[in-house]
């Protein structure tokens, strides 16, 4: 049995959950967000209990896997919508510095042209600082894949540890040629 996928998904305060078919639809006060759950499982809504119950159909290996994952996936929905999700970025290096304009993520790191990347609907990004980047929002994939795509926009070089990082991410170092 999984022990991820059997226990109840509480609700929050302030949340509202409804399954109507395979659609789930949690709401709250950051937003709203739907998705559509495999076949192999099902969820209810425990008003009594208020939570979240989510039961696998067979016992076969693939419904075991998506049993845990769709509890998962509600979990951070509820997450999502109340409390919301942030990733913070950091730019190293001289002379790199990052903007917001409009719907648009500017970059100056290094290259001949200024990157730009658009901001896609349902996050918001800001910079509180030319060095610094922060990704909000209520869904949890959204925001880490944002993040990724501008982290992979300048990755972090190894000799300098110039480029664009995780906040807190520590880059190893090594040395350069050794002089003889």
């Amino acid at each position: 049995m999984s022990r991820i996928g059997k226990k109840p998904v509480p609700i929050l305060d302030g949340v509202n959950v409804s399954v109507q078919g395979r659609m789930v639809s949690v709401e709250g006060p950051k937003g709203k967000l739907q998705w559509e759950h495999r076949p192999e499982v099902t969820v209810r809504v425990d008003e009594a209990g208020r939570s979240v119950v989510v039961e696998r159909l067979q016992e076969n290996r693939e419904s075991r896997a998506f049993h845990g994952l769709t509890r998962a996936l509600i979990n951070n929905m509820i997450q999502g919508v109340k409390d919301g999700y942030q990733k913070r970025l950091e730019i190293v290096g001289v002379g790199y510095l990052a903007a917001v304009q409009g719907t648009v993520l500017q970059l100056r790191v290094g290259y001949a042209n200024e990157l730009q990347k658009a901001i896609p609907p349902g996050l918001q990004v800001t910079c509180p600082d030319q060095t610094h980047i922060v990704v909000q929002g209520c869904d949890k994939q959204q925001v880490g894949e944002f993040a990724a795509e501008v982290r992979a926009l300048r990755k972090p070089e190894p000799y300098k540890g110039k480029g664009i990082r995780y906040e807190g991410e520590h880059v190893k170092i090594k040395p350069g040629k050794a002089a003889t």
